[in-house]
């Protein structure tokens, strides 16, 4: 069997340029990068986006045993072409910390994969090289101001502003800086996020232009005075240069599936301590020049779709047409309390204990949500006939359907029936709502989700949190939206807890502001924003020979 990068590598993409003259691109507006690869000019205003139909693919909370997710969200955009439909590709680059550590990168897999795969994964167009630079260079203008006489009166301990680096570094998630006497700065403690986290990552994926990226720049918070007044970007006079350096990044990435589809690929901000969704420009595009626009969001529906429907989707006008909900009869037996070496036998009694957790993501669509749902069953040659079919019972006591995918073995050709089901759903007329209202409380946003989303039994707020809720309304920043930092693996905020937990209680520990964002970041449980490699870490089976061909990367 061949593994997912010597399937890419075998495969013949079509020039750049072929594929953009399939969605009509102006060629003045393409930015070649290379044969396989170019940047797109800036997507159309708002108003000027067609009618095109925005399908958001889900999943359960992730298990070891895999649920396929972006090769579900791949693979259904090949199917919906093979059905005569025009569709555009909308996904999230990888992160370099992921690929070099455990979970991998996001260019799908098997026959149902964006190519060129190992660029994709790597180094790509350089726009998380940019996000870091320009996130490092406010550091380094905040340092700089204090060091020159901190005219805006600084108070070094509220300093909220981290460096960023797109890699997993738990020894850079507390340091101290400025050492070495008073030529080299102002002693201080600091620390690092990585650059998926950073909010410029969150502010170039919801910014619709390039005068909304100035505007947001210069709205960051990045510590505050001895009197407590936010000090911003705009005070250091850091958004011009800053928009100057992703100017390029924020353009989308316009590259193909193994079957020729468009894809965007552009920005990545992770789902468990970020908002976890593509930006708002490729989307955009992407509905301008398709039918359909297929996009996934990071993680389980708990977190990503969560924020890509209260926060990305609220803040841009945008409204699904119908969500993909990913499943793994294996993932659901992981869920029900089987070890990962036993997930290959048929155990009907842990897979009935862990469709809860598929269940109530499918009830979160349905009824908090208000969107048609069906379920996408990533096939594995070990499932039994009497596992497909309690799955499939369970999903239409809710009165969802279930289409069997066979994506990363048949590419387009195995999500047909999924693809069908999927152009059913999108003709209906839909109720989409929120699951809070704008004008609610910071707490009872956050109480919402941890009620409606998670069935939590309560929320707990620590003694700084909720300090932090009380100045947080008062600097004007109540009816901002909420990211919620939590694990991915349960619904809960303690990753052990599996399936679809009950009597739990939330623990908000941390609140801060992303002003320029323009939502609040919620830190439950122990969740960081530097995520650390594992003790054998992917990096150490990847390598490249003397002709450059890269392997071990899959």
């Amino acid at each position: 069997m061949l593994s997912d990068i010597e399937i890419a590598q075998a495969a013949k993409p079509r020039p750049i340029t072929e594929i953009a003259e399939k969605l009509s691109i102006d060629p003045a507006s393409l930015e070649l990068y290379g044969n396989y690869k170019a940047k797109v000019g800036y997507a159309p205003a708002p108003d000027a986006a067609s009618e095109g139909r925005l399908i958001l693919v889900t999943a359960i909370n992730p298990t070891p045993a895999g649920e396929g997710k972006t090769t579900t969200t791949v693979g259904l955009s090949d199917a919906l072409a093979r059905l005569g439909k025009k569709v555009v590709v909308a996904l999230r680059e990888p992160s370099l910390g992921p690929v070099f550590g455990v979970k991998g990168g996001a260019a799908g897999g098997g026959y149902s994969q964006v190519v060129p795969m190992e660029d994709i994964n790597l180094h790509f167009t350089g726009d998380f090289h940019a996000i870091g630079a320009a996130n490092n260079l406010l550091a380094a203008l905040l340092d700089n101001h204090i060091q020159q006489g901190n005219a805006l009166d600084i108070d070094v301990r509220s300093i909220t502003w981290k460096r960023a680096v797109d890699m997993n570094d738990r020894q850079l998630r507390n340091i101290a800086c400025g050492l070495g006497g008073k030529a080299n700065g102002v002693p201080r403690e600091d620390g690092f996020d990585i650059t998926v986290a950073s909010e410029v990552m969150a502010i170039l994926c919801l910014a619709s232009g390039i005068a909304d990226l100035k505007e947001r720049l210069a709205r960051i918070i990045v510590a505050y005075d001895r009197l407590g007044a936010p000090v911003t970007a705009a005070d250091l006079k850091a958004q011009g240069a800053m928009a100057a350096l992703l100017k390029d990044a924020l353009k989308p990435n316009l590259v193909q599936t193994l079957e020729g589809t468009p894809a965007l690929v552009h920005g990545g901000p992770f789902a468990n301590i970020a908002h976890g969704c593509n930006s708002v420009v490729a989307t955009r595009l992407a509905l301008s020049l398709g039918d359909y626009c297929v996009t996934e969001a990071g993680f389980g529906a708990d977190l990503g779709a969560e924020k890509f429907l209260d926060i990305k989707c609220r803040m841009a006008g945008l409204r699904p047409s119908a969500v993909v909900v990913v499943a793994t009869v294996r993932a659901l037996k992981n869920h029900g309390g089987v070890a990962k070496a036993d997930l290959g036998e048929e155990n009907l009694a842990a897979l009935e204990a862990g469709l809860p957790n598929l269940l109530q993501h499918v009830e979160n669509i349905t009824q908090v949500f208000r969107l048609p749902a069906v379920v996408a069953l990533n096939a594995f040659p070990t499932d039994t006939a009497a596992e497909l079919k309690l799955v499939e019972d369970r999903c239409r006591a809710l009165g969802v359907n279930v289409a069997l995918s066979e994506v990363w073995a048949k590419g387009g050709a195995g999500g047909i029936a999924l693809a069908e089901e999927v152009v059913r759903l999108a003709q209906e007329p839909n109720g989409f709502s929120f699951c809070y209202e704008a004008h609610s409380t910071i707490e009872d946003k956050i109480e919402a989700i941890a009620r409606r989303v998670y069935r939590a039994e309560a929320v707990e707020f620590t003694a700084a949190a909720k300090k932090q809720l009380s100045v947080l309304a008062g600097l004007g920043f109540g009816e901002y939206p909420v990211c919620m930092a939590k694990t991915q693996y349960s619904f809960s905020d303690d990753a052990a807890l599996l399936g679809a937990p009950r009597g739990f209680k939330v623990t908000v520990r941390s609140l801060k502001v992303s002003a320029g964002a323009g939502f609040i970041v919620a830190l439950t449980g122990d969740i960081m924003t530097m995520p650390g490699l594992p003790k054998a870490p992917s990096a150490e089976r990847i390598d490249v020979d003397a002709e450059g061909r890269i392997s071990g990367l899959f």
